[in-house]
């Protein structure tokens, strides 16, 4: 298996590792390169990149590379809307956390129809050492936006159960944010993307 190298093309450091850390967690086999110029992406090997993320000001000054590279370039764009970029995979960086997460999500899963097979498992159970049935189905929910309140109503426990599932949730996966979880969850088949 050849491990998929993707390049951030983007002269914002924060767009750059904050898109590199969200792409980390969604696909940790990935090697992720960040290139803060167009000449910084030719210096090196352009034509290894599995993907390409660039800001759209620098995909108009290089369309032509971009455009012959359609189907593995994702324009980094500052609203969900870009009608010059139909026939385009955009990604939209100014959306609130969850729904940047849900669009990255969505572009991984469906961008595989170019001969690629999506990481995420179709099985959803989870592996018996990680979490309990009911954790399980605790973190399902922290990925579909329920609130703690609305766990407890959905699932038909109390809401310090809920709080201490989600405790224990954090303690074994080791991972603290909405967002990480949500991309487990997701990863692990868990929710579909579509879902969240």
């Amino acid at each position: 298996m050849t491990i998929p190298e993707i390049a951030i093309i983007s002269p914002s450091t924060l767009t750059c590792l904050g898109l590199q850390g969200l792409l980390g967690e969604i696909i940790p086999q990935a090697v992720i390169r960040t290139f803060h110029s167009f000449s910084e992406l030719t210096d090196d090997t352009p034509d290894m990149y599995a993907h390409y993320f660039v800001t759209a000001q620098l995909f108009f000054a290089h369309s032509a590379f971009f455009l012959e590279r359609r189907p593995k370039t994702i324009v980094l764009t500052g609203r969900d809307n870009v009608p010059q970029l139909s026939d385009i995979l955009t990604l939209n960086i100014n959306q609130d956390e969850p729904h940047l997460v849900k669009s990255i999500l969505q572009l991984h899963n469906s961008g595989h129809r170019h001969g690629h097979t999506p990481s995420t498992p179709t099985d959803r159970r989870m592996p018996k050492h990680e979490l309990s049935p009911r954790e399980a189905d605790v973190l399902r929910l922290i990925a579909m936006g329920l609130l703690n309140k609305e766990i407890a109503d959905r699932l038909d426990i109390g809401l310090t159960t809920v709080i201490s599932h989600r405790k224990n949730i954090v303690e074994k996966l080791g991972i603290r944010s909405v967002s990480g979880l949500t991309i487990y969850a997701v990863m692990h088949g868990l929710v579909e993307a579509d879902e969240i």
